[in-house]
């Protein structure tokens, strides 16, 4: 006997909610971010080739973060659409300004790595959960990452974890070895939360 379910109701988010959306999951990315930069760690990703860049040359982690993001609004324009990508380019620009902000309001003077390895990566994971199932993400890798999943069924979580890898190891020759171990930590955490979270099919809105 076939068993018929009842057709999922699936409706879009109001603009409101996703404007809700890109500001909370834009804050705890640049929440994330701003551990990472107190114990002077590294992210995956693109925010892990700013975080070196930052390190290299002394320049805004921010600032660098914006621009090296520009690139890859051409793939989310052509492949996502302008929803997606404008969507985006307001997500990041809120974490490059955000994560310039916080250490006006708040002051680290000592911290775990590890702790704070760990925070990053939960909070950087959620951030991108939000702006995931909004239809936005945090720019570069994610959008690819973005793009592979909605095209051909590749987890998100698999594709930022690869890519993550390869920043994290390009570390080594700026980063202490304890410090990049923290760091291993956190980007783990951030890619399981992403990976356990966020599957194809199983969010509609």
């Amino acid at each position: 006997m076939t068993v018929l379910e009842p057709a999922l109701d699936v409706k879009r988010h109001a603009l409101w909610e996703d404007a809700l959306a890109l500001v909370v999951g834009s804050y705890m990315l640049s929440w994330g971010l701003f551990f990472l930069h107190a114990i002077g760690g590294v992210a995956g990703g693109l925010a892990g080739v700013a975080f070196l860049g930052s390190y290299a040359t002394g320049w805004s982690f921010g600032l660098i973060y914006f621009v090296i993001n520009v690139p890859f609004y051409y793939l989310a324009v052509r492949r996502l659409g302008w929803r997606f990508t404008i969507k985006t380019l307001i997500a990041v620009g809120l974490i490059s300004v955000g994560s310039s902000l916080h250490d006006r309001f708040i002051t680290i003077d000592s911290i775990s790595p590890l702790y704070a390895a760990i925070c990053a990566g939960l909070a950087i994971g959620m951030g991108m959960l939000v702006l995931f199932r909004h239809g936005a993400s945090a720019g570069g890798f994610g959008i690819l990452a973005a793009f592979l999943q909605e095209k051909t069924g590749i987890r998100a979580g698999v594709t930022q974890g690869s890519l993550d890898v390869a920043v994290v190891l390009a570390s080594l020759a700026l980063v202490e070895p304890w410090i990049l171990a923290c760091s291993v930590i956190g980007v783990v955490m951030l890619n399981g939360v992403i990976a356990i979270n966020h599957r194809p099919g199983r969010y509609f809105g």
